[in-house]
């Protein structure tokens, strides 16, 4: 399924965490029934003049009563060089090309890294942990510190009573 649209590129922003595209539409293409059957799927965005694609989860569509927003999140492997000539376009009105891609939201998220430990969840709701990563039982705690009394100064750092009252 493919939508074309009349739209403002309103804006690229970018975190740590995802890449967000925004576009405001008016008139008859708001209510293009397309819009809503591709609203949370994995799509591919072109801009007419613009040879460069965007791979994207169409994320949401909101609606008042002057315009229609698109939100888009970038798929995060996205090169800069890929993306660059699409973002020139940002604070004008495009022709906008909404296509369906074959790949599923599961598929569009399992190839973002992740930090985080990996492991996998039984049936009865326990959790698996690969045997060479870090458990918690691994990790020293300030209790044990101290039992075990590791100081962070050198024995010359320390101060004796006399030296207080030598000046």
């Amino acid at each position: 399924m493919q939508v074309t649209v009349k739209a403002n590129f309103n804006k690229q922003t970018k975190d740590s965490k995802k890449e967000l595209i925004q576009f405001y539409i008016k008139g008859e293409d708001e209510k293009k029934p397309e819009l809503n059957q591709l609203t949370r799927e994995v799509v591919e965005l072109q801009i007419e003049g613009v040879e460069q694609k965007l791979t994207c989860e169409f994320n949401k569509t909101t609606k008042d009563s002057k315009k229609t927003v698109l939100d888009f999140i970038v798929k995060g492997d996205t090169s800069a060089d890929q993306s660059f000539n699409f973002y020139q376009k940002a604070g004008s009105d495009v022709t906008l090309h909404i296509i369906e891609s074959q790949m599923s939201l599961e598929d569009f998220y399992d190839n973002e890294v992740h930090e985080g430990i990996e492991y996998q969840v039984s049936n009865d709701g326990s959790v698996e942990v690969p045997n060479n990563q870090m458990t918690f039982e691994d990790v020293p705690n300030e209790e044990e510190d101290e039992t075990n009394n590791i100081n962070p100064l050198h024995d010359e750092d320390k101060l004796d009573d006399d030296d207080l009252f030598d000046q």
